[in-house]
């Protein structure tokens, strides 16, 4: 039987891997069939995860994904920005002013492993890894609490840039990553943050020209379904 820790974690790994789109219904009999569990237990997770940001409860509808509004998916990117530089410029170093290798190796492999699934065009996979690039850094530069904090955040971006159709690209994203972490094997900590905000600036830009578009359409069929300025009666 799951545990309302774990079944909040697969939800949360759901997002990561894009397997959960926003606005999903997650339905708690389902979810407790599929897990062997009670309603109850179901339930629980499913306000630990609403405690969290990660859905929402509609009235007499049931638990959704949340569709996070353009002000939030803002606020997550800058939240990134503040804990990720931050990481980096308080990276342990060896005796000769380098991350230690042990760290490097763990990022290395990682990396690997993206490519790997972006080879294969392993979807779900790839979306994960991209995503726990950043998670894995904190947990490498021994910083656990701050590594579910970037896992939170890092699905919220997910959820983002599925809503508003990043245009991204993988190749990218792991080509970003293995240059930060030629820039931390160098020493060079301050190159390795210039890489981090370009990185997350190039993801949060690919989501603006996406949400440029909807806006731009939205706004448009505004404008076509506004009432007409009807003419003021002529004077006889």
């Amino acid at each position: 039987m799951a545990s309302q820790v774990e079944i909040a974690q697969r939800v949360v790994e759901a997002i990561l891997s894009q397997k959960l789109a926003p606005g999903e219904r997650l339905g708690e009999q389902d979810l407790a069939n599929m897990f062997g569990v009670s309603r109850t237990l179901v339930r629980e997770a499913l306000m630990q995860l609403q405690a969290r940001g990660f859905v929402e409860v509609r009235s007499r509808k049931g638990w959704y994904v949340v569709e996070p509004s353009i002000a939030e998916a803002r606020d997550a990117f800058a939240a990134r920005r503040a804990v990720e530089t931050g990481l980096l410029r308080n990276a342990p170093l060896d005796n000769a002013g380098r991350p230690l290798q042990a760290v490097i190796r763990r990022l290395r492999g990682h990396i690997a492993d993206e490519q790997k699934a972006i080879e294969e065009a392993d979807a779900p996979t790839r979306a994960f890894l991209l995503a726990d690039f950043h998670v894995c850094l904190a947990e490498c530069l021994g910083h656990k609490l701050l590594a579910g904090m970037l896992r939170d955040l890092t699905a919220r971006t997910m959820l983002v840039a599925a809503l508003y159709q990043s245009t991204h690209d993988a190749r990218a994203s792991c080509a970003d990553h293995a240059e930060i972490v030629d820039a931390l094997e160098a020493g060079d900590t301050e190159r390795a943050i210039e890489l981090m905000l370009q990185h997350i600036g190039q993801v949060e830009d690919a989501l603006g020209k996406s949400v440029s578009t909807a806006t731009d359409a939205l706004e448009k069929l505004r404008a076509t379904l506004a009432p007409l300025v009807k003419p003021s009666a002529r004077a006889h």
